[in-house]
């Protein structure tokens, strides 16, 4: 079920409302929207899981305001969705962009109502090259294949970008569906939010992540290099890395079965434990 959620004058967020059971909430990459999940969402229902899918201001079906698209914005978006829906005990899953507002949400809002975290390709910790991180995109090359780029021709941008996308040349079919879904996005919305990407530095995030965390990430991923899981992993305790050996940027195509087969690991075995500390705790109270 989809609906709309005011996140602040003027401005509404559409979230996609799916199944019954622990919630997982799904944040997209750039410049996509919730749609990109379908093969999650077609799947995780029918093992006891709510799937809630949120477009990003300025993408998909949400409104594009002409401002604020940091990740701190993005993030308290985020928080206001989980507010409304009165959300608990969920775990939130980000994929590359929005791996990147999963890590700042959790680090902005303490990790409200986020029992688990999933980074899957995440555009962190720095999603750029800086003067002391010598991994990533070259700024320079960015801003002028994709910032520039889109400002020009988009639609060009985007085919050059799903070229990318998976282990070897996007399926024509698949590279028309993705950047259908990319064009539904508001230009300026995709412009200002890629020059967050370029800008934000999440390094200082990753150690206020408290919550069991598992990473995916492609081994032959052209666009957030691999490195960037191992440097993520590292700085977030706990946290367990899976690399997909077969898999470029989109894991969830060139893998499909072995992601959703990981992912469903991983939620339940956090959703027993979570339901084992519920009980733990419910045979204390009781004493």
């Amino acid at each position: 079920m989809g609906r709309y959620i005011q996140v602040e004058e003027n401005v509404k967020i559409y979230v996609e409302d799916i199944g019954e059971g622990t919630p997982v909430i799904f944040l997209h990459g750039w410049p996509a929207n919730h749609k990109m999940f379908e093969y999650q969402f077609s799947r995780l229902p029918a093992n006891g899981y709510r799937c809630i899918g949120i477009d990003f201001r300025g993408f998909g079906k949400s409104d594009a305001p002409w401002e604020s698209y940091s990740y701190d914005r993005l993030a308290d978006d985020v928080r206001t969705v989980i507010d409304e829906l009165g959300v608990t005990g969920a775990t939130l899953f980000g994929f590359s962009m929005g791996g990147a507002v999963a890590i700042r949400y959790m680090a902005r809002h303490n990790g409200h109502e986020i029992k688990s975290l999933v980074l899957a390709g995440a555009a962190a910790p720095v999603f750029t090259k800086r003067d002391d991180f010598d991994y990533g995109m070259n700024p320079e090359e960015f801003t002028e294949q994709m910032i520039v780029a889109a400002f020009e021709d988009r639609p060009k941008m985007l085919t050059k970008l799903g070229l990318q996308f998976t282990k070897t040349k996007t399926k024509a079919g698949m590279m028309i569906w993705l950047q259908s879904l990319c064009l539904q996005a508001s230009h300026h919305g995709t412009v200002k939010a890629a020059l967050s990407l370029r800008e934000e530095d999440l390094r200082s995030d990753l150690s206020k992540i408290k919550v069991p965390t598992v990473i995916f990430h492609g081994a032959k991923d052209k666009i957030c290099e691999p490195n960037l899981a191992k440097l993520t992993s590292e700085a977030i305790a706990g946290s367990r890395l899976i690399m997909f050996e077969e898999s470029g940027h989109a894991m969830m195509f060139d893998e499909q079965a072995k992601f959703n087969e990981e992912l469903l690991l991983f939620l339940n075995t956090e959703d027993l434990l979570h339901r084992g500390e519920d009980i733990e705790h419910e045979n204390a109270v009781s004493k």
